[in-house]
């Protein structure tokens, strides 16, 4: 009789940029004979991707690093492993104070897992140089999102020089993957059976700089990869507040697969806070940004993100900032604390604002969101929508959910599915259905479902060699597919 497969646990902490390795990881643990389980009181290897961007990301790494690593006294676990920004950033300090790990791998040490895996003496630090990998088609990878849908890094690393970040120094310089290697991944993910494709970069905007692929190289690679058969959303993340071209506008106004939304982190609305933040920009430019997209798109789904506290943000910085809010009615928000790390230069800067002050602020801006969030929510009662469903909601017993083209994966809001059945028989994680929204909140939609499948699988169809498994989407477990 064959050997039972080996288990391993992951837990994936932070952007969907780190899912994307956490998903190439299992993918080499696969390839290396192991069965990936959601608990890990279950698994001989448990492995935590850590976040290593802010304050907040830190303590809840090493807070999770310090629950898991308790499985090798309790559970099955011979071996923990730590990988990762935070790895990236302090292995040194991480390796004394840590013993409970046995292996460390950094940021771009992906697939460094499978000489862990072998048990053939693997030394305890693996820290290479972040700029030494880039993620390719040819690579491993078991894609862990729900809904039948996945994230697509197209570059790794970043160029700018924001005072407040420190991922140059975690991953390195940019570099793009070649356009026919990416359009060969989303290839293979629509013959798993993918419908949505995410694509994400640290500076999406920037794509094929490095590469000298000319200004036209975002929408270029857009347009492959939005024309592959198969594919029904692509949607792109973390457009930097810089050079938006007329192409890639147009292809977000006009391509029947590209779906009508907006990831653009601003930041801040006050000049001396741009500036003191060395965005490159200022106030008003980023008002006739925002006019630009709601001209061009007008059934775009615009979603920002904000620092408050930065050093130098004084009361009237901080009015700007809401009344920029107040005016933009952006779709999405999200809103940061200031987080002071030693090696950027906002670190050196003076004025510091207190934290107790930072905290107020950024609720006092959420606040200010919540309503207009509301109101935008609203309008959409009595319009008909398409719906990437997802499985089961972890809120609802019973209830499923999904999400329209305007919800992004694990980040928006979602859409209740009310009754969740098509033609007599419940709605199934992955199809495309279409729906009546018939009430709304704060962020989320209750939606009553047609008799139309727009599009969809069989639930006996072949999974295909990507191995696309829809998971609960908890932030432990990365599990693989529920019934």
């Amino acid at each position: 009789m064959a050997n039972s497969p080996r288990k391993i646990h992951f837990v994936s902490l932070g952007c969907p940029k780190n899912r994307v390795d956490s998903e190439v990881m299992l993918g080499v643990a696969e390839r290396a004979g192991y069965q990936q389980v959601t608990e890990a009181d279950e698994a001989e290897v448990i492995v935590v991707n850590t976040c290593g961007f802010i304050d907040s990301a830190k303590q809840e790494s090493i807070d999770t690093i310090l629950e898991l690593s308790r499985h090798k006294e309790s559970g099955q676990c011979r071996k923990l492993v730590v990988t990762g920004c935070l790895s990236q950033k302090y292995s040194g300090d991480l390796a004394a104070d840590l013993p409970e790990v046995d292996h460390f791998l950094g940021s771009s040490d992906m697939l460094k897992l499978g000489p862990v895996l072998s048990d053939k003496g693997a030394d305890r630090m693996l820290v290479g140089n972040p700029a030494d990998w880039v993620i390719s088609a040819t690579d491993p990878r078991r894609v862990s999102t729900r809904g039948r849908s996945a994230y697509v890094k197209i570059a790794e690393g970043c160029n700018r020089s924001c005072s407040f970040c420190i991922i140059p120094q975690l991953r390195g310089k940019q570099r793009s993957r070649a356009t026919d290697d990416v359009v060969r991944e989303v290839e293979a993910l629509a013959a798993a059976g993918v419908l949505e494709i995410n694509l994400v970069s640290q500076d999406t905007i920037a794509y094929g700089r490095d590469l000298d692929l000319g200004d036209g190289a975002l929408a270029s690679l857009v347009r492959r990869v939005a024309d592959v058969p198969g594919i029904r959303w692509v949607r792109l993340f973390y457009l930097y507040p810089e050079k938006l071209t007329e192409d890639v506008i147009e292809l977000i106004a006009g391509h029947p697969n590209v779906v009508p939304y907006i990831d653009m982190p601003l930041q801040h609305a006050s000049d001396p806070i741009l500036r003191s933040m060395r965005r490159g920009h200022g106030g008003d430019r980023l008002r006739k940004l925002v006019e630009r997209v709601r001209t061009h798109i007008p059934q775009v789904t615009f979603r920002t993100a904000f620092i408050v506290g930065h050093p130098g943000e004084t009361d009237a910085d901080f009015k700007e900032l809401c009344d920029f809010v107040s005016w933009a009615q952006f779709d999405r928000m999200g809103v940061f604390v200031f987080s002071d790390e030693p090696t950027s230069h906002s670190f050196t800067l003076q004025s510091k604002v207190p934290q107790e002050l930072a905290q107020e602020r950024a609720s006092q801006l959420m606040e200010l969101q919540r309503p207009i969030s509301q109101a935008l929510n609203r309008k959409a009662i009595g319009r008909s929508l398409e719906v990437l469903v997802e499985g089961p909601s972890e809120e609802e017993e019973l209830v499923m959910i999904g999400r329209h083209a305007g919800q992004a994966p694990d980040i928006d809001g979602c859409v209740y599915l009310s009754g969740a059945t098509v033609t007599g028989a419940p709605a199934l994680p992955g199809q495309l259905l279409r729906g009546t929204v018939t009430d709304a909140t704060d962020y989320d939609l209750l939606l009553e479902i047609d008799s139309e499948i727009v599009a969809g699988f069989a639930p006996d169809a072949a999974q295909g060699s990507v191995g696309m498994r829809p998971s609960d989407g908890r932030r432990v477990g990365l599990p693989v597919v529920r019934g």
